[in-house]
């Protein structure tokens, strides 16, 4: 009777699976909190050493457009990174999608509209070519990305010298879409009237001719915004995002699920591409032009602020939104070491060690919440 008694009086020993997470544990889980750490170490860097208009109105979009271009794309690499693949053509894929879209509009006569469907199917048809040779070879997704970044590059040069007679740059955009009102979608800035509104009552800096300094937000932002909101809902609101992290953690398992994997993949790789073709659009617009040295070692920062952002490049793990600050701590260094007396060059140091920082940390926190060794 006694050991009856002794053995009800012993607390039943709660399952570490439905045990629930200290706050501390649960935001140290979070792939985006070392992009997030590292933003603000950036941003503090730069309020010691940089000017400080660097921080007005003006600075600040000085700094998000071309965080803007880069963050779209390295939100599309980070979702393909979760599912376990990396594209190494994206870069390539921006000049090449850039020659479709202006040929669309200057060599064949096509609206605007019909430009932009012509290439987003280009560049998404390319994208599922990547990812069925990966599937159906089962090569490493490097090798194959690695082959279309040549190739996509060569196509490029040699399509936009047939396009112009000789030339590697195709220029006359603005002259055809000049009246186009979906331009407006693509390329200049949004919300003028606001920006008006704001100097006219004194809250924004402005001309002595009572013009704002700042006219408005790049388009590029706009969509920046939309893109990482958009994604952070699928991966984390929807099945297909749950799709997307079994994909890339353990495909075998995915697949003995139910969970389509191969289809995920080509669709990952088919983002990328489109992705890619968004930011031809945009990039095209803006200049009135395209060449084939665009989006040139854009792949690769595409990855390098991924992997700031959280991702590992084992799969199964990430974040859209550590992506987006990867993508913000990239246009902090590239646009703030012109606020400051330090030499540009010291970019490309300060990118690899970001890069190596960032393996370290997510591996650390890993481990800890983990308890692997």
């Amino acid at each position: 009777m006694a050991d009856t008694g002794q053995k009800a009086a012993v607390a039943p020993r709660q399952d570490e699976r439905v045990r629930k997470a200290g706050l501390v544990t649960q935001l140290m889980r979070r792939p985006e909190l070392g992009a997030l750490a590292g933003l603000v170490l950036v941003a503090t860097f730069f309020f010691i050493t940089a000017d400080r208009s660097m921080f007005s109105l003006a600075g600040a979009m000085t700094i998000l457009e071309p965080a803007a271009q880069l963050g779209i794309l390295a939100i599309a690499a980070s979702l393909l990174m979760i599912g376990g693949e990396f594209d190494l053509s994206i870069g390539s894929m921006v000049a090449f999608s850039g020659l479709i879209f202006g040929v669309a509009l200057v060599n064949l006569g096509l609206p605007l509209w019909g430009a932009i469907i012509v290439t987003l199917i280009g560049a998404g048809l390319i994208g599922a070519i990547n990812g069925q040779i990966v599937i159906r070879t089962r090569l490493p997704s490097f090798i194959v990305t690695l082959a279309f970044l040549f190739i996509l590059r060569g196509l490029t040069l040699v399509g936009l010298k047939w396009a112009t007679g000789g030339s590697t740059q195709l220029r006359g955009i603005h002259d055809v879409v000049a009246d186009s009102a979906l331009a407006g979608m693509f390329s200049g800035d949004a919300l003028g009237g606001l920006f008006t509104w704001l100097a006219e009552h004194d809250l924004i800096d402005k001309f002595d001719n009572g013009v704002p300094k700042v006219s408005g937000v790049p388009v590029s932002i706009i969509w920046f915004v939309i893109v990482a909101l958009l994604a952070t809902w699928v991966l984390l609101r929807t099945r297909i995002g749950n799709w997307i992290f079994a994909a890339g953690g353990d495909p075998n398992a995915a697949r003995n699920s139910g969970v389509p994997v191969d289809r995920v993949k080509t669709g990952l790789f088919v983002l990328t591409a489109c992705a890619a073709a968004l930011i031809a659009i945009i990039t095209v617009l803006d200049a009135g032009s395209t060449d084939a040295r665009r989006g040139f070692q854009k792949e690769f920062e595409a990855i390098i602020a991924s992997v700031i952002g959280g991702c590992l490049l084992t799969g199964g793990y990430g974040s859209a939104i550590g992506a987006f600050f990867g993508a913000i701590i990239f246009g902090f260094v590239s646009i703030g070491l012109t606020y400051t007396h330090f030499d540009s060059d010291w970019f490309q140091v300060f990118l690899g060690a970001m890069l190596l920082l960032a393996v370290l940390f997510n591996n650390f926190i890993r481990r800890k919440v983990t308890g692997e060794r």
